[in-house]
């Protein structure tokens, strides 16, 4: 069935009955004000009215909610306005509205294998073996940040059905599975528009390359009958101790800041609590600094930074922290070209109240800085830009990543971020 097509601004009618608004308004506990705003504001009696960008990202909020909703009756009400909210997606499309920029590397790309058919420029040559009967029918994870499924949507020509997919994904980074020969087509397909996309989008697409390149060598050893051996974390013996952190991103004023409380775990796992407490998207190296010594992820041979680390893995903070509960500094950085460094402050072991459910966010201040801003000094000018409509990057800014609230922050959507995710999500990258 043909989609409607439609300008991207123009707005389509959701019919909501009285107690499904209720619902929204009164149990969706993360929803955007924007949307609750339109939600509450428009009469019983007529169709809340959005663009389909905002409807889509509106199910979102809907279906993250449904996911962790323990009430059924509910879960079933949240479940019957998110299939409403589909519904219209599925009926309309708006018209394509890409910038001159992403439109021309499209055409690069077009031309480039046009090209490439009609014997113009030397063909790719690729050798597959026969696909075992087992590859055929797995699907293989791979997570992927909000950034990298833009630049995927917008530069590459991936087939529809996984540019589908990636639209259809919920916010934030999410984990999609891809058959053996979807991965084929993306390692052919991401490496012809690396070629022409613009940055930043060149750097996330390669990426994603990169984990695909990561999949199928793996999966081509394992056709010719060589198993690679997993990696696995060595084991870390952990305590049944609840710790309280504040991590604080330094060289900004007013300070952003977030107090979070966690179980016992590695530094690797501090690190992706402290990726989404914050609000980063873990597109970078990072390291932590302890009494002298580094700790950080174990890299290939293909990321020599000269500087050993000791493996993040391997050290459970029980075995670093102080058993008096003594207050102690470390040190975070995360993105060595932006440079953010984190202040991460141990404050003691809080008891443990009965039904409580760790990690989470207490409290904190202020919105986390975009990735690949030019760290605090392109921060400075990223908020001067966006206050000023007379500004020369102003609109190009907001169409980048549309409005920002440098004070909004919701501590309690941060321990959904916190708690979504985890703990298996470094095995996809």
């Amino acid at each position: 069935m043909s989609k409607k097509q439609i300008q991207s601004d123009e707005k389509v009618g959701l019919k909501l009955t009285q107690a499904e608004r209720k619902v929204i308004l009164n149990e969706v506990m993360c929803l955007n004000e924007e949307y609750e705003g339109i939600v509450r504001t428009t009469p019983t009696s007529k169709p809340v009215m959005m663009t389909l960008d905002e409807l889509d990202n509106f199910g979102g909020y809907v279906a993250a909610e449904a996911n962790y909703c323990d009430d059924k009756k509910k879960q079933k009400k949240l479940d019957g306005i998110f299939e409403k909210i589909q519904r219209l997606l599925d009926e309309y499309t708006d018209k394509d509205d890409d910038p001159e920029l992403l439109s021309e590397a499209r055409r690069k790309i077009g031309k480039a294998m046009a090209d490439a058919l009609a014997g113009k420029e030397p063909k790719l040559i690729s050798f597959r073996l026969p696909t075992p009967k087992k590859q055929q029918t797995e699907m293989y994870p791979i997570k992927i940040t909000p950034l990298q499924r833009e630049a995927l949507i917008s530069c590459t020509q991936l087939k529809a059905v996984i540019k589908r997919r990636l639209k259809e994904a919920d916010e934030g980074s999410q984990v999609i599975e891809f058959s053996k020969k979807e991965l084929d087509h993306m390692g052919d397909e991401l490496g012809q528009a690396a070629v022409f996309a613009p940055s930043p989008y060149k750097k996330r697409i390669v990426a994603v390359q990169k984990k695909v390149a990561d999949i199928l060598d793996e999966l081509q050893l394992e056709a010719f009958g060589i198993k690679q051996p997993k990696k696995r974390r060595r084991p870390a013996n952990k305590s049944d101790l609840l710790f309280q952190f504040k991590i604080t991103l330094l060289d900004i004023q007013p300070p952003i800041w977030r107090r979070i409380q966690i179980r016992d775990c590695t530094l690797g796992d501090l690190h992706e609590h402290i990726q989404t407490a914050m609000g980063w998207l873990n597109c970078h190296l990072h390291q932590f600094r302890i009494d002298g010594e580094r700790y950080g992820p174990q890299l290939s041979d293909d990321f020599d930074l000269g500087m050993e680390l000791i493996d993040e893995d391997s050290v459970p903070l029980s075995g670093l922290l102080p058993k008096s509960g003594k207050k102690t500094r470390w040190a975070y950085e995360y993105d060595f070209g932006d440079g953010w460094r984190h202040e991460v402050a141990f404050e003691g072991y809080p008891p443990v109240e009965k039904g409580m459910k760790f990690p989470m966010c207490l409290e904190g201040e202020r919105a986390c800085p975009p990735e690949d801003i030019g760290g605090t000094w392109g921060f400075a000018d990223y908020l001067e830009a966006l206050a000023d409509p007379k500004h020369e990057q102003h609109e190009e800014l907001l169409e980048w990543r549309g409005p920002f609230n440098p004070e909004e922050l919701n501590a309690k959507k941060v321990t959904r971020e916190m708690r979504r995710g985890l703990p298996d999500w470094r095995q996809y990258e």
